[in-house]
């Protein structure tokens, strides 16, 4: 390793002076809530003394400011030494740290952006690494900037597979501003973790990783302050701190031992157990303070993101919504620089390549790694740096659905698009087929959940989720279908267009996407036959324009027939019965996919599930007491 300077022996006296209060004030904070992880805090004391008291570089009261390194605290059990560190730092007060968990505290069990020092809500583990690779690759690659992103993790969590997806995500994209710190303290929950202390092991696997690794001992505030200095001056790759510790470091009869995971310390034996930490703290007087960072970046403030053109379609063009998906994305980045797109090797089928071609620069490839896109899409996202879009079939964002509700907690703005929705993308069969994806989302309690019909309303959907806070999903389709709306109809989260009305309908008819024209066609027959039916498109099933909704059943006697290429359970039709659920007169009837499907033709699918026109109109008329309709 090259040479480093090695900090005089009063500076690490302080450190180590400063591991012990982290300590003393981790374990005091648990003493207070009952409950927490203080031995999973203890093993980390060092390493956050050195971190943020000799390494990072930010401003104590600007935890923001887009010029200061990052950190992520991936083992987000240990938050009390997480919150320990910025009372040291002077960000918050001491005394706070005693209310720990409390309703009316934002120091919560695991750390969340309700705090300004926190980016990314953690403690579903395997995780943190993830959202640090976007951080990074965004400082890297789009702000080209000086920050650096550490990641601490937990030897335990290095069994979650989400973990290698980030690890082969951050080497690809040789990310050497990141450096992920392992520590290895042995223990699990509830039992040892898979390689205890094999150090070798850790260090082997990193490096057949691609990254650059480091293996040190994570109580020695000297060693510790070496590597991470090295690992400053390392190109091309990230750099893996694989750092032995040991569980409740410092604390007697309780260091290394198991089954003390997530208790706080017996309250008999705490104030003797704290009075030997505090002995080891000798309080030379000298104050670390952490450098500045450099002033490379400026804070964005977005206006509103828009298309750089209007829709230009004509009513009657028969397009597939999921093609208009990357124009609109193209227009999008020519407004607004700040736009990147991330897919998961599905560029050609989500249809987000043509923004590839128009912005390489601004186009992130994750490959078949679903959760790691997610996670590496809200690390993007973080301190208002991008307007960042993920694309890929929905059906497998089920694969990242931990992440998507982590991304919740984490109040993250990150827009999600899911193509090959349905029994209607044909012959690839179930496996490919999303029909639980609006459950999925509707669930998420910070989703706006956007169904666009035709080409126009889906650019305006990817216009909408751009400006929109919170996760967006936007349920894109691979049929061709025709073009409904002009191209300067405006539309608004949560309201629906009413798109086929007479005075004398008889049912209102609610569907989406391919269901949607299937309404059409079929009011288009039953009106030869002298039935005219309502059709509403609700552009966004949440939220739900259930003032819409309801207003056009009380004008059709109180029928609705839901249709939608979905599963019956969690889709349009669920949403749909808890609009009306407090409405005496209304009666919904539901149309949605039942049993696993199976690969076939799209218009063949259809029919074998009930949700095409034909079968529209089979239930107009069996509703009314007729024939049915062929």
């Amino acid at each position: 390793m090259a040479s480093c300077h090695k900090p005089d022996e009063v500076t690490l006296q302080a450190l180590r002076d400063i591991a012990n209060k982290l300590r003393v004030n981790s374990i005091k904070a648990t003493k207070a809530s009952n409950s927490g992880h203080p031995t999973s805090c203890c093993s980390a004391a060092e390493l956050m003394s050195v971190l943020f008291f000799h390494t990072m570089r930010y401003k104590t009261d600007k935890p923001r400011d887009p010029c200061n390194d990052r950190f992520v605290l991936s083992k987000g059990h240990a938050a009390p030494i997480l919150y320990a560190a910025w009372a040291e730092a002077g960000f918050i007060d001491e005394t706070e740290l005693l209310n720990l968990r409390k309703v009316d505290s934002d120091l919560e069990g695991h750390p969340t952006p309700r705090l300004e020092f926190v980016d990314v809500a953690t403690g579903s583990l395997g995780q943190g690494l993830g959202a640090a690779c976007g951080m990074a690759y965004i400082g890297k690659n789009i702000d080209k900037a000086s920050f650096r992103v550490y990641c601490i993790l937990g030897d335990g969590e290095c069994s979650e597979g989400s973990v290698w997806e980030a690890m082969a995500f951050a080497s690809h994209y040789k990310l050497d501003n990141l450096v992920a710190i392992i520590d290895v303290n042995r223990l699990g929950q509830s039992e040892e973790a898979p390689l205890q202390h094999n150090l070798e092991t850790h260090r082997m696997r990193c490096e057949a990783f691609g990254w650059n690794t480091y293996v040190t001992d994570g109580h020695d505030v000297e060693a510790l302050c070496e590597v991470f200095s090295q690992a400053q001056q390392v190109k091309g790759k990230p750099t893996c701190i694989v750092a032995k510790t040991y569980k409740g470091k410092g604390i007697a009869d309780i260091e290394d031992a198991l089954d003390w995971h997530g208790k706080p310390l017996p309250k008999e034996k705490v104030d003797g157990l704290l009075n030997a930490i505090e002995a080891r703290i000798q309080n030379k007087g000298k104050v670390l303070h952490p450098q500045l960072p450099q002033e490379d970046m400026a804070t964005l403030c977005f206006s509103k993101t828009t298309l750089s053109s209007p829709p230009s379609y004509k009513i009657g063009d028969k397009i597939a919504t999921r093609r208009v998906y990357g124009k609109a994305l193209v227009k999008l980045g020519e407004s607004n620089c700040r736009v990147v797109v991330l897919d998961g090797d599905t560029k050609n089928s989500t249809c987000s390549l043509p923004f590839k071609t128009a912005f390489p620069g601004r186009f992130i490839e994750c490959f078949i790694a679903e959760q790691n896109m997610v996670g590496v899409a809200i690390g993007c996202a973080t301190r208002d740096r991008t307007v960042a879009f993920a694309s890929t079939f929905a059906a497998f964002f089920s694969r990242a659905y931990d992440q998507i509700r982590m991304g919740a907690i984490s109040q993250t703005n990150v827009n999600l698009v899911g193509s090959h929705c349905g029994v209607s993308i044909g012959v690839d069969g179930p496996s490919q087929m999303a029909l639980e994806d609006l459950a999925m989302f509707r669930a998420i309690p910070t989703c706006t959940v956007f169904y666009p019909s035709d080409a126009v309303s889906m650019e305006r959907a990817v216009e909408l989720a751009a400006n929109t806070k919170g996760v967006c999903f936007i349920r894109s389709s691979r049929p061709e279908t025709a073009v409904l709306y002009e191209s300067l109809e405006t539309f608004e989260v949560g309201v629906a267009k009413v798109v086929r009305q007479s005075d004398n309908d008889i049912v209102t008819v609610v569907g989406a996407g391919i269901t949607l024209h299937e309404a059409l066609a079929a009011a288009d027959t039953l009106a030869t036959k002298g039935m005219n039916i309502r059709v509403i498109d609700p552009f966004t099933i949440k939220p739900l324009d259930a003032d819409t909704i309801i207003e056009s059943a009380r004008a059709t006697g109180g029928q609705i027939i839901t249709v939608e290429d979905h599963y019956m359970e969690g889709g349009l039709g669920e949403a749909v019965l808890s609009a009306v659920a407090k409405e005496p007169g209304i009666t919904v009837t539901r149309l949605a996919v039942t049993g696993v499907p199976r690969s076939g033709q799209p218009r063949d699918l259809l029919d074998l599930y009930g949700i095409d026109a034909k079968h529209i109109c089979k239930t107009v008329h069996q509703l009314f007491g007729n024939k049915d309709c062929t």
